[in-house]
């Protein structure tokens, strides 16, 4: 960012490169008094947000916020929540069934399979299972909820046999493509990712297998296909209605015809990137799909600083 010409603090004057956390604040109240005494004026949450966390103690102090309120990600990280709201206008979602240890066996009865039984709010692929007959329905429900990890309610959806892809879209804002200022009035994507090796038909979760092990650039063939064509602009519309201030990360999986759905919705896509000597491995699903903007990561960094503003 320095070489970017932009200033920026950090937690110690003379970071190690290898030190992870010489270079992030901690999301607590003492980790923001201290970035802001070092002459913070911009924050960038990267970080799991939620209602009640400390950034809302900062509200009509000036400060500037890179990322969702705390409200918005609250709401929006309820997947049932969002996917029957962005059913309701139009888009394509699944339908989904609510699962409790009251109704699972009678639900097992009724389900088509291969099934999948997801947690109603978790990260990535946790708590994601694709199950193959009525025994593993009800097995696996009553695994998930016993378990005590994902509430006593989880949900039920389709199994969805084709691609699955990863689109980032990004709010509008002033931004820098090619050397030239772009004003970009609407929301807007990244080309899509096409997302492999799968487990159990699962994508693992990226702190255990890296997304660039598992993740590539969708070939141009297919980017310009009708049906991704189409999903590009259902993920915009999306990322409207959800009223983004930052760039998401909209999953989307296609049926067994090539129609393309969403399935999860991110509102914290991880804005991680392979810019330090350790590091070369952790570029993050919108740093990858950057490339063919083209962005390398701190032209990324730098042009996610001209979205729209949050402001606490």
């Amino acid at each position: 960012m320095k070489l970017s010409g932009i200033e920026v603090v950090t937690p110690v004057d003379n970071p190690k490169d290898t030190n992870d956390l010489d270079w992030v604040f901690p999301d607590t109240e003492e980790g923001i008094d201290k970035a802001i005494a070092k002459g913070a004026k911009i924050i960038w949450l990267n970080t799991v947000l939620y209602k009640g966390h400390p950034i809302e103690k900062y509200k009509d102090k000036g400060l500037k916020i890179v990322g969702q309120s705390t409200e918005a990600v609250d709401l929006f990280d309820n997947k049932v929540y969002t996917n029957n709201l962005l059913r309701s206008k139009g888009l394509p979602v699944l339908e989904s069934k609510m699962i409790s240890l009251d109704n699972h066996k009678e639900l097992s009865k009724i389900a088509t399979y291969p099934n999948v039984l997801k947690p109603i709010r978790g990260r990535g692929s946790e708590g994601v299972r694709v199950v193959e007959n009525q025994k593993q329905f009800v097995e696996t429900a009553e695994e998930l909820i016993n378990s005590g990890r994902f509430g006593d309610t989880i949900y039920t959806e389709d199994f969805l046999p084709g691609e699955e892809i990863t689109i980032t879209v990004l709010p509008p804002g002033t931004y820098v493509v090619q050397g030239e200022i772009r004003i970009q009035k609407t929301y807007w994507c990244f080309p899509a990712l096409r997302r492999f090796n799968h487990i159990n038909n699962v994508m693992p979760y990226n702190g255990v297998v890296a997304v660039t092990e598992n993740s590539e650039v969708l070939q141009a063939s297919l980017q310009s296909s009708q049906e991704v064509v189409d999903i590009l602009k259902q993920c915009e519309k999306a990322a409207s209605i959800i009223n983004g201030h930052a760039p998401i990360r909209i999953d989307c999986r296609a049926n067994k015809e090539g129609k393309y759905f969403i399935f999860d919705v991110n509102l914290k896509p991880n804005m991680t990137g392979a810019s330090r000597s350790h590091r070369k491995e952790q570029d993050s699903l919108s740093s990858i799909a950057a490339r063919l903007v083209p962005w390398g990561y701190r032209d990324l960094i730098v042009n996610v600083l001209g979205t729209r503003w949050e402001y606490v």
